[in-house]
């Protein structure tokens, strides 16, 4: 009798060979060009997030990687070397891929082309390469962004205007968490997924799937150095969680960090608008709208305060939002200080009218 061989580590290999790629087609349960696209498309952005982590972990070491370049982006804000560096890592990451035609990133004002992609790349990739950056001169975590669109139409004029549309136009979306391992987190509608990078293997390995948020949590993770320039339902809210138990403070000054900490421990994320910046200082296109795509697939929620994010529609590539993002009980908990004070104006608008 011929005995069936039963591999003795079947469970252990079976995970450490499911890698991004692999899974991503799992997931789309097909092999057929879109599936194979979609994957290939993760594949350069794993590639891309390995490049950054190498460069991050030499930081100290490599010259021309810490410091300022002495210019301003497209939002007036001071560049730091980094962010040109891993901005430029996407684009090689991309180029003579086939598969993107342009990509779109807060450090440039207008997208960028990639004209042998062109006549056949269908996808475009937005992108913050590195979120935080002011936490890398002192070696604190920083992240990376992403999202993928469907390309409209041929854009012949090249204005990315297609690009202006809500962020449930998004196929995938995600982020690159560099901190004591790195971590990839992307979503492309069917549930959230972490890759966590095996730096013996050179590969992302699956290392939870279906992730959830718990739909309340003990964490708020806010700038409270604003506490004076924002909205006053806001201010509300902040004092509400100073005078009950159960609430923790948790800000680093890196959203991908911040976020990673709520969707696995549960809680809320605020963002608001200031009375300098009323809009806030979050990108709807690179930075809000891909972390409510994976919020809401996790469970979670992201709005404005006033309106769900991916519902927004831009009305240029580098429009700001405010942003609450987490939880579901404790989004809701954040709306209702903005509805109480926008009932009090209401009626206190009717008296004097």
């Amino acid at each position: 009798m011929v005995e069936t061989y039963q591999p003795s580590h079947e469970a252990t290999l079976d995970r450490d060979s499911m890698t991004l790629s692999r899974h991503v087609l799992q997931q789309l349960k097909s092999f057929g060009p879109d599936a194979q696209d979609l994957s290939a498309l993760m594949t350069r952005i794993a590639l891309a997030g390995k490049l950054i982590a190498r460069r991050l972990s030499r930081a100290g070491l490599v010259e021309d990687a810490l410091g300022f370049t002495g210019r301003e982006n497209v939002q007036g804000e001071s560049v730091k070397k980094m962010d040109v560096y891993a901005n430029d890592v996407f684009i090689s990451a991309f180029k003579q891929s086939g598969l993107v035609c342009r990509l779109a990133s807060e450090e440039m004002e207008e997208p960028f082309y990639i004209p042998e992609n062109c006549p056949i790349g269908r996808y475009t990739l937005l992108y913050d390469p590195i979120d935080g950056s002011s936490n890398v001169d002192i070696n604190l975590n920083v992240g990376s962004i992403f999202a993928i669109r469907q390309q409209k139409g041929n854009d012949e004029h090249q204005t990315g205007e297609d690009l202006l549309q809500p962020g449930r136009e998004q196929i995938a979306a995600g982020y690159i968490l560099y901190g004591p391992s790195t971590v990839l987190v992307y979503t492309i509608g069917t549930g959230v997924h972490a890759f966590t990078l095996d730096p013996s293997l050179g590969e992302f390995i699956l290392s939870e799937e279906n992730i959830t948020i718990p739909n309340h949590g003990p964490v708020y993770s806010v700038n409270e150095g604003n506490f004076w320039q924002w909205d006053d339902s806001i201010r509300d809210y902040i004092r509400y969680v100073h005078r009950h138990e159960g609430y923790s403070a948790r800000y680093s000054g890196a959203l991908v960090g911040d976020f990673h900490r709520i969707l696995t421990q549960g809680g809320v994320f605020l963002y608001p608008g200031t009375v300098k910046n009323p809009d806030g200082k979050l990108r709807l296109l690179y930075e809000s709208a891909p972390l409510a795509f994976l919020a809401e697939q996790a469970g979670g929620r992201g709005t404005t305060g006033t309106q769900e994010i991916l519902d927004v529609l831009p009305d240029r590539l580098h429009m700001r939002t405010p942003l609450v993002l987490g939880s579901t009980e404790d989004v809701a908990l954040v709306e209702s200080f903005i509805q109480d004070r926008f009932r009090e104006r209401e009626t206190e608008m009717a008296v004097m009218g």
